[in-house]
């Protein structure tokens, strides 16, 4: 048991960073520079949209985490005790995948499936509710669309899908 519970615990705190490691892949392997530099605007103002979406849901909805709400549970990852809606780290995955599916749909695959492994680990490391993860995944996603379609249309591309990818 001890060795699931180290799993979850290092899913839940680091596979995010694996997430950018392969999104930062992909960017350097298959973009030329004016995509680079497209790419680059898409994650900036998907990530301001992303805070954005994230205040705005925090301020509305309060939920506390589920060991505030049930003492017996015991985190498995060191948490502060604060709202967990909508969950940070899952707005990020949503936020960074949504920005790569788009360009890259196979490696944007491979992050969606990785964003919804991380949502699980928030949720089996008690330190999320379902409701969080999702909510989190949504508006990261939310907001990746909404900067993919701003840029492309400043950029008078509109949305456009890469069919290969890595």
């Amino acid at each position: 048991m001890l060795a699931v519970d180290s799993l979850i615990g290092w899913l839940a705190n680091y596979l995010l960073v694996a997430m950018v490691a392969v999104a930062a892949i992909a960017w350097l392997l298959r973009e030329d520079l004016r995509s680079k530099k497209r790419s680059v605007a898409i994650a900036l103002v998907g990530l301001v949209f992303a805070v954005l979406l994230l205040v705005t849901a925090a301020g509305l909805h309060a939920d506390p985490r589920p060991f505030v709400q049930n003492p017996s549970l015991h985190p498995l990852i060191k948490h502060s005790a604060d709202n967990g809606f909508p969950s940070d780290h899952c707005v990020a995955a949503g936020l960074l995948t949504s920005v790569v599916i788009f360009r890259h749909r196979l490696t944007g695959v491979l992050l969606a499936v990785m964003a919804v492994v991380l949502a699980a680990a928030r949720v089996a490391a008690h330190v999320h509710h379902l409701q969080d993860v999702l909510a989190g995944l949504t508006l990261g996603a939310l907001a990746g669309w909404l900067a993919t379609v701003l840029v492309g249309r400043a950029a008078g591309a509109g949305l456009r899908y890469r069919r290969s990818g890595i």
